[in-house]
């Protein structure tokens, strides 16, 4: 049990947070679009085992690639693997049952999820290695947890459509953009390495901005749901008060003054996935109970 509290606490367990009301937001959406009715709790439950699997998974496979990465960035030695608190061998067990877990819980969704699994496991292996060749890994990221809410809307539709494509791509660039904010800390770093990254390769300024236009496109998309899934007052107030916490999650962050990062990428991020859940549930139950 200590081992397994010093793995939780290495990939951040908590901030399954950021993706998982977004998944779940992808099934109520998908169900009430195709099916004219809100998902059973079966479909949660086996969504939300699968997130946490994928989730731990593809963080437990980040630190296992990035350990020697770890080692060397003064901002990450003291993670588990680096400072010796939990061996490799240790930390792909805890990923092999964690894919273990996401085989199960996708088996018991539809069968197009188990047929499109394979590439969602070669998003999630593959993320990691993309800052050592490409400054576009964020983007790779952000279409990772992108597919969070693409597979919660697979997982109980079998479909795929335009309406759930543009709410891919709004998490997707959503997550880019808090990432590039959070590479900002490491510029340096990654530039002495050799590590590609957008501030390493277009430097702080041009970074934050980049950012803003990811989260621009995220906000387009996000009000483009009103009409492409027949959403109404509630998730409107929801979406606008999404859009006051991307700016202030921007204004939080300078390129003279970094402090207040883990407040912008951690807090703030957090507080949206779930308010636009909170609102987007709230505008579907009072519709269709």
């Amino acid at each position: 049990m200590r081992k397994l509290k010093i793995f939780l606490e290495m990939i951040k367990f908590e901030h399954t947070l950021f993706a998982l009301p977004f998944a779940y937001m992808g099934a109520v959406l998908g169900s009430v679009y195709v099916f004219d009715r809100l998902p059973t709790w079966s479909e949660i439950g086996w969504i939300t085992l699968a997130m946490i699997g994928a989730r731990t998974a593809a963080m437990g496979l980040n630190r296992i690639i990035d350990r020697a990465i770890d080692a060397r960035n003064p901002r990450t030695e003291n993670r588990a693997i680096p400072a010796g608190l939990l061996s490799s061998l240790e930390v792909w067990l805890f990923i092999v049952i964690s894919f273990v877990l996401l085989f199960v819980a996708t088996s018991n969704l539809d069968p197009l999820s188990m047929k499109l699994l394979p590439i969602a496991v070669i998003f999630l292996v593959g993320y990691s290695y993309t800052k050592r060749f490409t400054w576009a890994c964020h983007i790779i990221l952000g279409l990772t947890i992108g597919l969070a809410p693409l597979g919660a809307w697979v997982a109980v539709t079998g479909q795929i459509d335009i309406t759930v494509m543009v709410f891919y791509l709004a998490v997707a660039l959503w997550t880019a953009g808090f990432d590039v904010l959070y590479a900002c800390q490491d510029m340096e770093f990654d530039q002495k390495e050799g590590l590609h990254s957008i501030p390493a390769r277009f430097g702080i300024v041009r970074a934050l901005w980049i950012a803003r236009v990811f989260h621009l496109l995220t906000a387009t998309g996000l009000l483009s749901l009103i009409w492409l899934a027949d959403l109404s007052w509630f998730y409107i107030i929801g979406m606008i008060i999404a859009y006051i916490i991307l700016i202030y999650e921007h204004r939080l962050v300078s390129p003279n003054d970094l402090t207040r990062l883990n407040t912008a990428f951690f807090t703030m991020n957090g507080v949206l996935s779930v308010v636009l859940f909170t609102f987007t549930i709230i505008d579907l139950v009072v519709r269709y109970g």
